[in-house]
């Protein structure tokens, strides 16, 4: 009727062109409206309650949205979440205090928060489900993890928290989540010392590495590889904060590799495919069990059971032997389940 594209139409409604005069002109008389009734001030942007991960920042800010149940998890984007090697797509825009406007419709996704860079190869694959699964990604230490996991705030925690009796993830998970969860294995590795390799002739310990005055870079508090860090130096009989650069807090095994390659310390502790993935050297502490700790009342999504279902997938679990450093002879194979409190 106004002899204009369906693509033009498209563009207009999505927001993505303003029409020209005669454009505009033209749908204004095939659908009986005035140019002003039809382009005229746009209603006010619905907003919608949401739950936050961390400060979002001021009104405009933009976030990723995650459905929760009958609400919504925002995570900002900014910093390490900003970024793929490039700016990461938002789901909507802060409006208020503890609001954001949707940009799109919202869509089944799954939010899991952990330190293991290789959370993001779950995003392929629930891509494929169909219905498809979006995935989210909040790295953070495994305390953190599983604190947000108690909140109701992800699906599920990646951890790798070992317990006083020497097990892994069950103890904090029992202490943490009161509500009861399940803990499925994801991947096994070593975590040690990353340092570069002028200094691995000279350095086989963090006897070592105090020795040498080292500059370190550090985990931040709840980190896993902090209280790795801080058991040797008990053991030692060192503070820790005597060390230069103990009090650095980077947020994951790939920044304190990306910081040692850089120059900007000579040592920290992380997981070997963190320092093999930069070709750093390697000093071995311990081995660590990665998990990822489902709440009970998380279980029976879609979301999860998505996650469910394609961790025994063939292309996942090659992509994860892939990486230098990783057994994964065990991922998705259930390791206990933490009854409700």
């Amino acid at each position: 009727m106004a002899r204009v594209s369906r693509q033009a139409v498209s563009a207009i409604e999505a927001g993505l062109s303003d029409p020209s005069l005669r454009v505009a002109l033209t749908l204004g008389r095939a659908l009986d409206l005035t140019v002003e009734e039809l382009f005229g001030p746009a209603m006010p942007e619905p907003s919608v309650p949401v739950r936050a991960l961390a400060p979002l920042g001021g009104e405009g800010s933009r976030v990723s949205l995650a459905p929760m149940g009958d609400a919504f998890v925002a995570l900002p984007l900014s910093g390490a979440t900003a970024t793929r090697a490039g700016f990461a797509p938002a789901d909507g825009r802060v409006s208020g205090p503890q609001q954001a406007v949707p940009l799109g419709p919202d869509r089944p996704t799954l939010l899991v928060a952990g330190c293991d860079p290789a959370l993001p190869l779950l995003e392929l694959p629930l891509s494929l489900l169909d219905p498809p699964v979006k995935f989210l990604w909040w790295p953070c230490a495994s305390q953190e993890a599983l604190r947000l996991a108690a909140a109701g705030l992800v699906h599920a925690a990646g951890a790798h928290l070992r317990g006083r009796s020497g097990d892994y993830n069950t103890g904090a998970a029992r202490e943490l989540l009161r509500d009861g969860a399940d803990v499925i294995r994801f991947c096994s590795w070593r975590e040690g010392l990353v340092l570069r390799r002028e200094h691995a002739a000279r350095v086989g310990d963090v006897a070592g590495v105090v020795s040498a005055s080292l500059r370190l870079v550090n985990r931040e508090p709840g980190a896993e590889a902090r209280r790795v860090l801080d058991r040797e130096l008990a053991r030692l009989g060192v503070s820790g904060p005597s060390l230069a650069g103990y009090h650095t807090s980077a947020t994951g095994h790939l920044e304190v590799a990306a910081a040692i390659a850089a120059g900007l310390a000579d040592v920290g502790v992380a997981s070997e495919p963190a320092a093999l993935a930069y070709g750093l050297s390697f000093v071995p502490l311990t081995a660590e069990r990665f998990d990822l700790v489902i709440p009970l009342g998380m279980t029976g999504t879609r979301e999860v059971q998505g996650l469910l279902r394609i961790l025994s997938s063939s292309w996942l679990l090659g992509q994860l032997a892939g990486l230098p450093g990783y057994d994964v002879s065990q991922c998705g194979e259930r390791i206990a389940s933490v009854p409700p409190a």
